[in-house]
């Protein structure tokens, strides 16, 4: 019988009581690879697929068996070829070292890069929208500092949306968050410490600032409930009526294509 896993890559942890992750090989109908995490999980409650830069994600039922969930992947291969395709078109890497790109990402917008020289190296987004990068670059600079100027000015974007946001959320809240911290996150999109400390995923700079601001609501909605109850939704939605539709964009191809973008002209490889 066909399985539509060409080679077991090997458990991603340790089986756990509630929850078991295997990485396999699923081969696509054109003859080509894209790799499966396969998750089982008690809290999943339906067959789920996920298309990201790093491959496919299918979160299974605790008690559905392993021929339906086969059979759930090989009806959805012609689904998951194309997203696997889109996702990888978009995430040409910037070698830093040999030119620079002609646009670079901001808030939804390819903004074009203009490049100075200068004896200090400075990396700045255009005031307003539409306006030009531009990289104060002295010629020592090479590519990895250049990278970790931009990742600065990203940051920068990231802690001024912020500090536009976040004012008009705080009513209502038990305590305001102990500070905000934003990185690459390999999955998430954001989390919130016990001790208050809100991750957000840097790459979310590079999307629609609704998008940006559905994340920080909802991690700011984790301080009045620590679950993903009916409550907790109600709280969200009392805040940011169009929460599903910025959920939805995150979850899309167009969404998990951030994360590749970003790691493509900014991460360090």
């Amino acid at each position: 019988m066909y399985t539509p896993w060409r080679s077991l890559l090997g458990p991603d942890a340790e089986p756990s009581p509630s929850r078991e992750s295997t990485r396999v090989v699923f081969l696509l109908p054109d003859g080509g690879t894209v790799p499966l995490h396969r998750v089982r999980d008690r809290r999943v409650r339906r067959l789920r697929l996920t298309v990201s830069e790093r491959g496919v994600r299918l979160s299974v039922p605790w008690r559905v068996s392993e021929r339906v969930a086969q059979a759930f992947v090989q009806d959805h291969a012609g689904w998951i070829a194309h997203h696997w395709g889109r996702v990888r078109d978009r995430t040409p890497v910037v070698d830093w070292d040999a030119a620079l790109p002609a646009t670079l990402p901001l808030w939804s917008q390819e903004r074009a890069v203009e490049a100075l020289p200068a004896r200090t190296l400075r990396v700045t987004p255009g005031e307003g929208d539409g306006r030009p990068w531009t990289i104060h670059r002295p010629a020592r600079a090479g590519g990895t500092a250049v990278r970790r100027a931009l990742h600065e000015a990203y940051v920068a974007e990231a802690r001024a949306a912020v500090g536009r946001m976040l004012p008009r959320y705080l009513g209502g809240l038990p305590r305001p968050p102990r500070m905000f911290r934003f990185r690459a996150l390999s999955s998430l999109w954001g989390s919130l410490a016990p001790d208050g400390t809100v991750s957000m995923d840097l790459s979310l700079v590079l999307g629609p600032p609704a998008a940006f601001e559905y994340v920080l609501v909802h991690e700011l909605c984790h301080l009045l409930r620590a679950d993903h109850s009916p409550a907790f939704w109600a709280e969200v939605e009392a805040r940011l009526p169009d929460w599903r539709a910025q959920r939805g964009f995150l979850r899309s191809p167009d969404g998990l294509a951030l994360k590749a973008r970003w790691r493509a002209i900014v991460a360090t490889r």
